[in-house]
């Protein structure tokens, strides 16, 4: 469970998101997404501390030092199920073609057996979106799995890497990753100060209408003079 870990350590230390990223597996957007609320679904916190695999001397080391990685005392127990396609809760189900035809667009290379094992579908379903031939294939629209929740970006990666070393193509970093990453971090940290903002201006109309000022008063008859 490294996104309800994820959350716990984001609502209960000051380490840095790469810190938490590194140690629970995730990419650093994921992190985000769990810290500014837009993530998917709301997570609940899992107690690395109640569960041995982290203890308080060790977090504290972390955030003295936000180049320090942690270092796990007990791995997290394996939970065990049978054999099949990747478990995807029901709210995310209708997500699975948009996220195949991301892919499929994206990194051709991606077998269908490894397509099947990161959104949990079958190879019925993924050679029709191939072939065009999916009964609302006119209403698929490609969108990226890891932004849906389908699967996370250290898997997404994982199966690239494999498939393109598979087929003989060299892998280019072109930096764009980066990029990405800082111009979505720039849009969602925008996103959380204009709703603050908001939310400040929202109070501020509830005073004014309180003590039944005009709008740009600050007390009767006198206009707020730095109000645009």
């Amino acid at each position: 469970m490294p996104h309800a870990t994820a959350a716990w350590l984001v609502d209960n230390s000051s380490l840095t998101f790469e810190q938490i990223a590194e140690f629970c597996g995730l990419h650093i957007l994921e992190v985000q997404a769990i810290a500014d609320d837009t993530a998917a679904t709301k997570l609940t916190g899992r107690d690395p501390l109640r569960s041995g695999e982290l203890t308080h001397e060790e977090i504290e080391r972390g955030q003295a030092d936000p180049n320090y990685s942690l270092k796990m005392f007990k791995a997290p127990e394996q939970v065990t199920r049978t054999k099949g396609p990747r478990y995807t809760p029901v709210s995310k189900r209708q997500d699975k073609p948009d996220g195949i035809a991301w892919i499929i667009k994206n990194h051709p290379e991606v077998s269908d057996g490894m397509i099947g094992k990161l959104i949990g579908t079958t190879r019925t379903t993924i050679a029709a979106i191939r072939d065009r031939s999916h009964w609302n294939i006119a209403n698929i629209q490609p969108k990226d799995p890891v932004t849906l929740g389908l699967t996370s970006q250290r898997e997404l990666d994982a199966a690239v890497a494999k498939a393109q070393k598979a087929a003989g193509i060299e892998q280019v970093d072109d930096g764009r990753l980066d990029t990405d990453r800082a111009s979505l971090i720039e849009q969602l940290r925008a996103e959380r100060e204009q709703h603050v903002r908001d939310a400040e201006a929202a109070a501020l109309d509830a005073q004014r209408d309180e003590h039944g000022l005009a709008p740009g008063e600050i007390v009767p008859g006198i206009a707020d003079p730095f109000r645009k």
